[in-house]
């Protein structure tokens, strides 16, 4: 992360600001330049001009993902999520920069927009971004009208089918205005690394781009502070220099840590590095950056090391919207997102397919979980017909320099990923490309090493492309594992895409088939349906990962389910060429074991039984089965204790022992024929339905340390609400997630409920978003009521910039109403 010092600014106006009050004799840092926007969708002709009226516009504040407002169509791609991700928009701001700041350099930064924009400035172009998922910085000097009112301008025309996903439209990421000197830190403008790190003592080089942006030359000095996690200096340099006009100069530190406490996954400590410049004793810029230490190695018999400790990548894939939230950038259902996913054992990200959000990578850092930063999942051959190949030849290298030059001090990134199943892995002269792009990756930053997905093994091979990076990624396919190894000896290698097995989250289809339900448009939580010819069990990646120890680990797809790509329902609508409108209303993915809302579906349990230590245990179906008294009803139990006990109405059912007790289960993929597939991660009994109650209790070492229990559940007549946070920042940002269950008189989940619950909203708080975690639902995420899925649904509040109570109120027909306060401070 690297920010400047952020000040707050006393005059706020209707569409103006003023930064008069700024204390200091030359103002410098990155202000938010998110509020007071007006928006409004179409392309008015000479909306870029300062005359323009956009006195009827809609005002708004950023970050803004117009798509996620809906509605939900058919006539819209559910490919891309059934929502309207295309057209063109305008945004406008108004504001006003004080005549003290003339002589000062102005710049706007964008995080982020979705996509093809073009910046004007008081009615003058001054810049464009095409790839949504890279931010930017433009140059605004020349046009500011200092004392006077300015008009910023931005016109963004995102196409349908620019990515094979729900991609969002807008402005929505965060954006910064910049006052700097015209002597600083540019953007991006540090570059750290640890060429040597002991217990003793850590080197830690900064090189520092120092930019004097005027046409005379310049004396100031640099201090570069490192400061400890609790902000208390444990080192420090200090140096002159001299800047010709019109000029960068690249300053080049060494600065020496001693007992330096290392980053790692168990304890993701954090430094700061303190740059700042001095024109006499007068303070003109200063810079923040983050800083890590740590090591990283990668080893094609003995695998990952992070500070010289082998460490199994549990990892997963994730797209970038927040589910009922869209693409708009929020830290905190950013950090929600990867919270869940650390509670369910996973320590690595891969960043699939293209840079993610600061916000995004500043969580990693502060978590502690190991990042793939990915560039591409097109280069110039189209997946899709409005895809990145239209702006590869112009627009690649700037695009991945920036992403490396952006991200390169977050100790969580250990490799670049230059590309996703990328189809030119049949050409013959693809190679070249894979090439040119590692090459870039290592010119920008030389200690990680460059990765790449591949799923086309025999062209990737043949065609020379996996020999042009430094580490293989695979996707799909384990049995090719032993294979690849054998055949490529010094070859690093790793599961890139694993997996892809579908499931609704409470869903339950009887019997057990691997046949999807089309009837119900939900897959079963027994998770054996594996959906997509490309897809298996996760018991297969386990199996194959313990067998091949050399390889890094893996990554799944997906940590959350995400809107658009609606696997295994959709298809090719024929008579629209590229459009997955053919199982409408389906719109959303099934492929994690998280849905759209966060809630665990059973195959969370199954990946925590072997990715974490903590003694759990997880049993399943529900035991609602009314007209099945007694038929056998299968109950599976995932742990990751020696062995589980069953107890059924008081009853003990015995135990099994895991991986002794192996179960059958129906399993379909791609090389394999239809059948039954052994698991050694899955316990299971046969159990004849009587209502009343499952048990389960996971013993270690003979002893008792895990136990859950479900019961039948009776007539519903509660919702019970609970807040993942009862406290949140009164910053106009922060969220509180509030989980919605429909339950009986005693508590117990409605497993089938799908009753609509309404919510209001009191207080200094406002309600920005519900869903439900059914990817067939078409009802609002903006809306103040929602159905319930298999028993529950999500309600999302923000805090305003106040400190007090808001009040959350939720009502159904026929239960008794409920009612929480979240306090704000």
């Amino acid at each position: 992360m690297m920010l400047r010092n952020s000040f707050l600014f006393i005059l706020l106006l209707q569409f103006s600001f003023s930064f008069a009050q700024l204390n200091t004799e030359a103002a410098y840092g990155d202000i938010s330049f998110n509020t007071d926007w007006r928006f409004q969708k179409g392309d008015p002709a000479g909306a870029e001009k300062s005359s323009f009226n956009d006195a009827a516009w809609r005002q708004l504040d950023l970050p803004h993902d117009w798509a996620i407002e809906g509605p939900f169509d058919k006539k819209y791609n559910a490919r891309t999520g059934g929502l309207p991700v295309h057209g063109t928009a305008w945004y406008r701001k108004h504001f006003t920069i004080d005549k003290k700041y003339a002589g000062q350099q102005i710049a706007i930064a964008f995080d982020g927009i979705m996509n093809n924009s073009k910046v004007y400035i008081n009615g003058t172009f001054v810049g464009e971004r095409p790839f949504g998922y890279m931010g930017f910085e433009v140059d605004l000097t020349p046009y500011i009208k200092f004392g006077e009112e300015n008009v910023i301008s931005i016109r963004v025309a995102p196409e349908d089918l620019a990515s094979r996903w729900y991609s969002g439209a807008g402005i929505y990421r965060n954006t910064y205005l910049k006052i700097n000197s015209p002597v600083h830190v540019p953007q991006w403008g540090t570059y750290i690394t640890t060429p040597e790190v002991s217990d003793q003592k850590a080197i830690v080089k900064i090189e520092t781009t120092v930019k004097n942006a005027v046409d005379k030359k310049a004396r100031v000095t640099m201090t570069t502070t490192i400061l400890d996690a609790h902000k208390k200096e444990v080192a420090s340099n200090s140096q002159k220099i001299k800047l010709d006009k019109s000029s960068e100069q690249v300053v080049i530190e060494e600065i020496a840590v001693n007992s330096p406490t290392r980053w790692d996954i168990e304890h993701p400590y954090l430094y700061e590095v303190v740059t700042q410049i001095k024109k006499g004793n007068t303070l003109i810029d200063e810079y923040h950056s983050t800083l890590g230490i740590r090591t990283i190695s990668f080893d094609a018999k003995k695998g990952f090391f992070l500070n010289e400790k082998p460490v199994e990548l549990n990892g997963v894939c994730m797209h970038h919207d927040l589910g009922p939230l869209g693409a708009a950038v929020n830290y905190r259902a950013t950090e929600r997102q990867m919270q869940i996913m650390q509670s369910m054992g996973v320590n690595a990200l891969r960043t699939s397919h293209n840079p993610p959000s600061p916000e995004m990578l500043e969580v990693c850092d502060k978590l502690g979980i190991v990042v793939i930063d990915e560039a591409f999942d097109e280069w110039k051959i189209p997946k899709v017909i409005n895809g990145y190949n239209k702006f590869f030849d112009e627009w690649h290298e700037r695009d991945l320099r920036d992403m490396i030059k952006r991200d390169r001090n977050h100790p969580s990134i250990i490799m670049w990923s230059i590309g996703n199943e990328i189809i030119e892995q049949r050409e013959k002269d693809g190679w070249k490309v894979a090439k040119m792009l590692n090459d870039i990756c290592h010119d920008e930053d030389h200690t990680r090493p460059t990765t790449a997905g591949f799923n086309n093994y025999g062209g990737a091979f043949k065609n020379k492309l996996a020999y042009q990076i430094d580490i293989v990624g695979l996707n799909y396919k384990p049995y090719d594992y032993a294979a690849t190894i054998k055949e490529n000896p010094g070859m690093i290698l790793y599961g890139s895409e694993t997996s892809s097995q579908t499931s609704s989250r409470g869903s339950y289809h009887l019997p057990i088939t691997y046949d999807h339900q089309k009837e119900t448009l939900q897959v079963s939580s027994y998770d054996v349906t594996v959906g997509p010819p490309w897809a298996y069990p996760p018991d297969v990646e386990f199996d194959v990962q313990a067998e091949n120890p050399s390889f890094l680990g893996e990554f799944m797809w997906t940590g959350f389910d995400y809107l658009g790509e609606p696997t295994p329902y959709g298809g090719r609508d024929n008579s629209t060429d590229g459009y997955w409108n053919a199982d409408w209303p389906v719109h959303a993915s099934y492929f994690a074991p998280v849905d759209l809302c966060g809630f665990p579906k059973d195959r969370y349990y199954l990946y925590q039984s072997q990715w974490t230590t903590k003694p759990m245990v997880h049993v399943l179906p529900h035991w609602n089965w009314e007209g099945k008294e007694g038929e056998e009803i299968p109950v599976f139990a995932y742990t990751n204790c020696d062995e589980v006990e069953l107890i059924v109405n008081g009853k003990s059912m015995g135990r099994k022992v895991k991986g002794v007790d192996t179960t059958d289960i129906p399993a379909e993929f791609r090389g394999f024929e239809k059948g039954m597939y052994t698991s050694k991660y899955r316990l299971s009994w046969n159990v004849p339905y009587q209502p009343g109650s499952l048990k389960v209790i996971g013993y270690k070492d003979g002893k008792a340390v895990a136990e859950k229990t479900i019961k039948t559940a009776k007539k519903a007549s509660n919702i019970r609400l609970t807040p993942d946070r009862t406290e949140i920042t009164a910053d106009g940002k922060d969220l509180s997630f509030i989980e919605v269950d429909i339950t009986d008189a005693d508590g117990n989940l409605i497993p089938l409920a799908d009753n609509q619950v309404h919510f209001s909203v009191e207080g200094v708080g406002s309600l920005v978003a519900v869903g439900n975690g059914n990817p067939a639902s078409l009802e609002s995420f903006q809306d103040t009521k929602i159905k319930a899925f298999n028993g529950k649904c999500l309600v999302i509040v923000k805090s305003a910039k106040a400190a007090g109570n808001i009040t959350i109120s939720a009502t159904s027909k026929g239960l008794e109403s409920s009612k929480i306060i979240v306090r704000t401070k």
